[in-house]
């Protein structure tokens, strides 16, 4: 089982989101899973030009080469691939979307329906990775995440593939107080959510 996470926080490595990250990580190796965290921000990713060159020109491949050129087949051999990234204006971050909208050449140009009458983008490839969502929020509350859901719900929908599991925490500043002898164990517990692997 390959499990790749795509961290979209602009943060990086420095972002609450990573720390749930980690302890979802823990949990996917202690199941014997391989697992590999990327870090969206240490990549050259260059916007999506819209010009459907990956569709028409360089089926399957995009026309811009940057750090896509080997973050692409990495998502596709996976077989569960997490999007991990905070809330951000009520959705997710300009970092993650971009990624996105980059996967654009695993779909065909070819639109076709759906089981529920809607159309999506035909599959180029017969399989495609499981989804699986982490995200936090500095602000308490589950609503935070509505949005966030919806938008990665469709992205499976889109991805002809499921999302399996969706981990939405609030008050994700409770990170910054780790040292705090009081917030010790809160934070434990919190942690431990997150490792749903195991």
């Amino acid at each position: 089982m390959k499990v790749t996470v795509f961290s979209g926080s602009h943060k990086g490595r420095e972002g609450n989101t990573l720390i749930m990250v980690e302890e979802f990580l823990k949990g996917a190796e202690e199941a014997g899973a391989e697992t590999e965290n990327i870090v969206l921000t240490e990549k050259n990713i260059k916007y999506c030009r819209g010009k459907f060159e990956c569709w028409l020109k360089t089926p399957g491949r995009c026309t811009i080469h940057d750090d896509m050129d080997d973050l692409l087949p990495k998502f596709m051999a996976s077989d569960i691939v997490v999007f991990a990234c905070p809330v951000y204006f009520d959705n997710i971050p300009s970092v993650m979307k971009n990624f996105v909208e980059r996967l654009a050449p695993v779909l065909l140009p070819q639109f076709e329906e759906d089981e529920k009458g809607e159309y999506r983008h035909a599959k180029r490839y017969e399989k495609y990775p499981k989804l699986v969502v982490i995200s936090n929020a500095g602000l308490p509350g589950q609503t935070n995440f509505e949005v966030e859901s919806l938008f990665f719900r469709r992205l499976a929908r889109t991805f002809h593939t499921e999302l399996i599991a969706e981990i939405y925490r609030g008050e994700g500043e409770i990170f910054r107080g780790q040292k705090n002898i009081m917030l010790k164990p809160l934070i434990g517990k919190y942690k431990k959510t997150a490792q749903i692997c195991r």
